[in-house]
């Protein structure tokens, strides 16, 4: 297949049947998040084995890789749908000129991103709790965080790649990424006897690799659809709005999730120490994992419905909102029934030493108590995606907010605190308040479309 067919077959997917179009770009992009969620629990695994304090410095960085990782995820977003868009209006030319502001973008936000996390890297992790661990923290974040680029802009170049359909070479780089960080990991952290230090560097030279990939595909072998030639670029201030006005709301959703994360670990912290903090690290990587086919899925929604909407086909949309919700329950109900049968075993892979064995109890409790909001995930998911995909980054920042953290603080505050059930009311108040933020996200979502589809079809 010559570089023009392949380019035709890309488009005509995302612009075709929005069924077949979510299967055919949902299934890469699952494999490819499922191995980069697997190169982060393999950081917990690995580096559960140094001991509890060294799982527990994890943990408190945790929050702030997050942040990094879901600002490249939401500038990719923002990408995505702002490409989409342009490509379901056939307007390629602006499409061009966006996937170039998207990464000048991403190379200024980089640079500032380093300064800030090198600077008061120390400050944030005192103000998150750390204690003790701090050594252990900083040993490992100062490396990771000095190498915000790459993990940014293997984001940003992927998700440009999935914008035109092409979510194969996407695959490509997450998954080699991934394996690679899998394997080199134990050899870092132990056989050269770098420890946390050996972890950082592991996944830095993991995602460089993934970013020379998109660098060769882009820039050197151009076979791809859009364009990247200096001509193609004129600055356009309404480009970087609608760029951040999606990608800044897309980032909110692990922003929240890396917030929230730090407020568990202040409660956990006061509730059940260390060890509350170290059971909450591993049970919270196994809910990261849970999420991977819902954000898949939820990436090829944001394509399929931006050009839907970029082609006002507003009876599309709906079909894909409800589709994709659709295989999200039964994705989330088969992995809900797998992670409660399997759940010791779970534990066990995060506790396989002498020194973390005692975490076994307290992470079978957690991922038990999960497995009902792991259910209602992709009700949550899908809506937010819907939002991205047509580009209202307000009404997707506020839904985000609401469901992953406000309600979350609010019952967990009452749950462990106010009645005083410790870290099983922490368990307790994450589920009821993630249930209650998803279905308020459903509901807005649904109204929007029947209200978009019932006026165009009257005005029609």
């Amino acid at each position: 297949m010559n570089k023009n067919e392949s380019q035709n077959e890309n488009i005509n997917i995302i612009t075709g049947d929005p069924k077949k179009a979510i299967k055919k770009l949902a299934w890469p992009m699952m494999i490819s998040m499922f191995v980069t969620m697997a190169y982060n629990l393999a950081d917990g695994v690995w580096i559960a084995g140094l001991g509890t304090n060294a799982l527990a410095a994890l943990g408190f960085t945790t929050p702030l890789f997050m942040v990094v990782v879901g600002l490249g995820s939401g500038l990719g977003a923002g990408a995505n749908s702002l490409i989409a868009r342009y490509i379901g209006s056939n307007n390629k030319k602006e499409a061009d000129n966006a996937a170039i502001h998207s990464i000048l973008i991403t190379i200024v936000i980089s640079i500032i991103l380093m300064i800030v996390l090198t600077f008061f890297l120390k400050d944030l992790l005192l103000i998150m709790g750390v204690g003790s661990t701090i050594d252990l923290a900083l040993e490992y974040g100062y490396i990771v965080f000095g190498g915000v680029f790459v993990f940014l802009f293997s984001n940003v170049g992927a998700s440009i790649l999935r914008a035109e359909g092409d979510v194969n070479r996407s695959m490509y780089a997450m998954v080699i990424t991934a394996v690679l960080n899998i394997v080199i990991d134990p050899i870092f952290i132990y056989t050269l006897d770098m420890g946390m230090a050996g972890a950082a560097w592991a996944t830095i030279i993991s995602a460089l690799i993934s970013c020379i990939l998109i660098v060769y595909w882009i820039f050197i072998e151009k076979k791809t659809y859009l364009s990247f030639s200096r001509k193609d670029f004129k600055y356009k201030n309404y480009i970087v709005k609608n760029l951040l006005n999606v990608g800044l709301a897309a980032s909110a959703d692990t922003l929240m999730m890396a917030i929230l994360s730090m407020i568990l670990n202040l409660i956990l912290a006061i509730v059940a120490g260390q060890y509350g903090v170290a059971v909450f690290t591993a049970g919270w990587r196994v809910l990261l994992m849970a999420l991977v086919p819902h954000l898949g899925l939820g990436t090829a929604v944001l394509t399929v419905m931006g050009t839907a909407y970029g082609a006002k086909n507003f009876k599309k949309m709906n079909i894909v909102f409800d589709y994709g919700l659709k295989l999200g329950l039964i994705f989330a109900i088969i992995i809900s029934i797998l992670i409660f049968i399997f759940a010791e075993q779970i534990a066990i892979i995060f506790a396989y030493t002498d020194a973390s064995q005692e975490l076994i109890p307290g992470i079978i409790d957690f991922l038990r108590i999960m497995v009902i909001y792991f259910i209602t995930i992709p009700i949550g998911v899908i809506p937010t995606s819907t939002f991205q995909g047509i580009g209202k980054g307000l009404s997707s920042f506020i839904m985000i907010v609401l469901r992953s953290l406000v309600f979350i603080v609010i019952f967990v505050y009452i749950f462990s605190i106010s009645l005083n059930m410790g870290i099983m009311g922490v368990w307790y108040g994450l589920t009821v308040g993630g249930i209650i933020g998803v279905i308020i996200s459903y509901g807005w979502a649904k109204l929007y479309l029947n209200k978009i589809c019932s006026v165009n079809t009257i005005s029609t």
